[in-house]
């Protein structure tokens, strides 16, 4: 059987959203009235969602259970999911139901009118703080301006894809990922759906402030040279003031003047380009870091179970 829809859900530690996952993503693709798949990406589960996904699959045919070996990362976990999807068009959906199931047909009805990538925009956000909210408004506009690809702002990874695109997407197998920018970069034919992103049904984020960080240096190194840029502007507007001061300490001095005497001033120019050269060296060692991630080659992740029909 052709399948037109699959839609992947990465799965962490999600036993209490598993149930009502499924009843509702199940009832939205019924409705649509044509073949689906619904996969569930294991990431290491340690709650019972392994039995949970397992049991489902038992249950319903539609529900194809991913388990790794251990947790990769939700980045991780989307690419497994394209790696087994078998639909022309394939959705990224968060367990948590943030993303609401129902938002899949809205997608779905772009992508028939042509649309190779159709991404969620976060119109509304419930049940966040305030600083969640602010930190993420900065993270996204952030991103968008220092980047070499125009990611749109106030998206997530909530979107459906076209076959073609994700057939690329498979051929990118870099370790540091950020999928909502690795399908920005790709290119084809793009448009942005709004929604109002719910509260959390159950549980608690499993993207707490120390993960976001680390998902902005991915997004900053993998498509972006503006932090070793930066370095340079350091470099040279330390470089510029010292060579305005020396006249200025110089006509100090001859007109007697006791403003640049002692070790205050030598003290505070010393730390201040000790300071520059380490956070520099600190931005080498991210981009080198990475490229030592990348040189060594080793999979993305490793399945424990996953179907035959890959």
């Amino acid at each position: 059987m052709k399948i037109i829809y699959s839609i992947i859900a990465p799965i962490y530690n999600e036993i209490d959203n598993l149930p009502e996952l499924y009843r509702r993503v199940k009832k939205v693709m019924d409705s649509s009235g044509e073949p689906w798949e619904l996969l569930l990406v294991d990431d290491g589960s340690t709650d019972g969602s392994t039995e949970g996904i397992r049991e489902l699959a038992q249950k319903d045919a539609t529900v194809r259970p991913i388990i790794f070996a251990r947790n990769f990362g939700h980045q991780v976990a989307i690419t497994a999911g394209w790696d087994y999807a078998r639909g022309d068009a394939i959705i990224i959906i968060d367990a948590d139901l943030q993303d609401p199931p129902e938002t899949i047909l809205e997608l779905a009805k772009k992508w028939k009118e042509g649309y190779e990538v159709v991404y969620a925009v976060r119109g509304e956000r419930e049940g966040e703080s305030w600083f969640k909210k602010f930190t993420a408004a900065m993270f996204y506009r952030l991103i968008y301006s220092i980047t070499d690809v125009k990611i749109p702002v106030d998206t997530g990874d909530f979107r459906l894809m076209d076959r073609k695109v994700v057939n690329v997407l498979k051929q990118m197998k870099e370790r540091h990922r950020f999928p909502r920018g690795m399908s920005a970069w790709v290119g084809f034919k793009q448009i942005g759906v709004k929604y109002k992103r719910a509260a959390r049904v159950a549980g608690v984020t499993k993207y707490p402030f120390s993960k976001m960080l680390k998902l902005a240096l991915n997004a900053i190194t993998g498509f972006s040279y503006f932090p070793l840029q930066v370095a340079t502007y350091f470099g040279f507007a330390s470089a510029g003031v010292s060579i305005l001061a020396i006249p200025v300490v110089i006509y100090m001095r001859i007109t007697g003047s006791g403003a640049f005497f002692g070790q205050a001033t030598t003290l505070i120019a010393v730390l201040f380009l000790g300071g520059v050269q380490l956070i520099s060296l600190g931005i080498l060692g991210e981009y080198i870091g990475r490229l030592y991630d990348e040189a060594k080659g080793r999979p993305l992740y490793i399945v424990r179970d996953a179907p035959d029909d890959q």
